[in-house]
């Protein structure tokens, strides 16, 4: 980090979007019953889809599913939407696959619960989730704090999980430079990239609901616990990790995490936090959909293996 103050400036800022955008990032019913809102959509790219609500352990949970084929769930990370992180890649994704997008916890159009945040709770959200749509097995993309939220998901529910694509996750607190964790303890809403706040206002029933988000968000990276090595090392279903270049998130946790994991393919892509998949506050005019790492993620979900 540069000492001059103009260079800091801008520095800070760039480092504070991405901390924002990262780790917002990101009571069991006795019944869980499905009530399916189903309507045809059309997206800028013509792509219908049928989306919903669950009744998922306490919260009133949204859902979105595209495509046909084999089921591709994706896990959005702190303060973020379904579009705000996805909305470029599933047109292209659910060309050959039954995308499924969540939102979990107190995010988007999802309900809130009188609880803090986890990523256990919120991978036994996904699981309880799937089981109300009949899905038994799929394969998991988890961007940022989704992306921790897909460990467990391997760790939690492994007989749900075929094959799990990490993007940009945490799994230990020496996963990121040292600077970060005094920088969550600020947090603040106002901080919080534009796009982010807009995506929420926009779908969300209840928009006083943001300041909530955040706090929650910020509250569960503040008190971060570590996965352990014995629990990351427990997750047989093979996995993608996936960063940018240029990602708060460093290259030595991900190698780590490719070493621990035992069937495990480590890409290290060209771009910073979730630029690889046009995640909305990396977007510039110049963005090119031949960017995005999905040809990287499709070779990978479509190789055989004995899972």
């Amino acid at each position: 980090m540069e000492l001059f103050s103009k260079i800091l400036y801008i520095k800070m800022n760039k480092i504070a979007i991405l901390l924002t955008l990262i780790f917002f990032v990101l009571t069991s019913c006795n019944e869980n019953k499905t009530t399916t809102i189903t309507m045809a959509t059309e997206t800028a790219d013509k792509l219908t889809f049928d989306s919903g609500y669950s009744e998922v352990n306490g919260l009133k949970m949204y859902y979105e599913i595209y495509g046909q084929g084999k089921p591709f769930v994706l896990i959005h990370g702190g303060g973020s939407t379904i579009q705000s992180n996805f909305g470029k890649v599933i047109p292209l994704f659910a060309k050959n696959r039954k995308v499924i997008a969540v939102e979990l916890q107190a995010h988007g159009r999802t309900s809130d619960r009188n609880a803090d945040l986890s990523f256990e709770q919120d991978a036994d959200d996904i699981a309880t989730l799937l089981k109300n749509l009949n899905i038994d097995k799929a394969d998991f993309l988890g961007f940022s704090n989704g992306g921790t939220t897909t460990l467990q998901m391997a760790i939690r529910h492994p007989e749900m999980v075929d094959k799990i694509v990490v993007g940009s996750a945490l799994a230990k607190r020496n996963g990121v430079p040292e600077w970060f964790w005094d920088f969550m303890k600020q947090a603040k809403l106002e901080n919080m990239p534009e796009q982010l706040k807009t995506a929420y206002q926009q779908v969300a029933p209840d928009t006083g609901g943001l300041q909530i988000m955040h706090d929650k968000d910020a509250k569960r990276m503040v008190n971060f616990k570590d996965i352990t090595d014995e629990q990351i090392k427990s997750i047989k279903a093979p996995a993608l990790i996936i960063i940018g270049d240029k990602d708060v998130i460093t290259p030595e946790h991900a190698i780590e995490l490719h070493r621990q994991i035992a069937n495990s393919e480590l890409a290290i892509i060209p771009g910073g936090h979730g630029e690889y998949i046009g995640e909305i506050t990396t977007i510039t005019p110049a963005t090119k959909e031949s960017e995005f790492a999905v040809p990287v993620i499709e070779k990978f979900l479509d190789k055989k293996t004995n899972n």
